[in-house]
């Protein structure tokens, strides 16, 4: 999977963090929620975060190929996790522009990310290819292969994944922040 030439991929892996952080405040300008829109992207936002933690209670970065929980199914959770929280903020965001700005920002950012993660889990593990070979990279199979491991805490804890939370738990409180204010200045 070679979407993007490696100079670029290597060039916003590099600036993966500051866009995040650009993305993120114009998320913050340019939000206009309301407690109804809330209420319908929260819970999507939820269902990512909740991919997230069961992959992140999975993951050993670096030791195997990872081929248990949500593994079994989609080669990257945490990025399909990412989409889905993202998708979720926008929708409580009520605004189009966030949601392209979004997008724009899964296809250029992420998907180069996934491809480097890739190529480096290839180089690391002649495993990788087969498992590549059976399970796709973003859409989930519908036959995955049974596993035996369990969800890890450790792991969670491990992997830091408790930061997306912590991130989600703030964006979330900017969003209902920004729909009181606007109803309270409402005539």
């Amino acid at each position: 999977m070679n979407w993007f030439p490696k100079p670029y991929a290597d060039l916003v892996a590099r600036l993966r963090v500051p866009f995040g952080f650009a993305l993120v405040l114009a998320f913050a300008w340019f939000a206009h929620p309301s407690l109804p829109s809330i209420a319908a992207g929260l819970p999507v936002s939820l269902l990512g975060l909740a991919l997230r933690a069961w992959a992140a209670g999975h993951l050993e970065k670096d030791r195997d190929v990872t081929q248990s929980g949500p593994y079994a199914y989609v080669r990257n959770p945490l990025y399909i996790g990412t989409l889905l929280v993202a998708a979720g903020l926008v929708i409580a965001a009520r605004q189009a522009g966030l949601a392209l700005l979004f997008g724009a920002f899964f296809v250029l950012v992420y998907l180069p990310a996934i491809q480097l993660e890739e190529q480096h889990l290839r180089s690391l593990f002649p495993a990788f290819e087969e498992y590549a070979q059976r399970v796709p990279a973003l859409r989930p199979t519908r036959h995955p292969r049974p596993s035996v491991q369990p969800f890890r805490p450790g792991l969670y804890i491990y992997n830091r994944e408790y930061q997306a939370l912590l991130g989600f738990l703030a964006g979330a409180g900017l969003l209902f922040a920004k729909a009181l204010l606007s109803s309270q200045s409402l005539p």
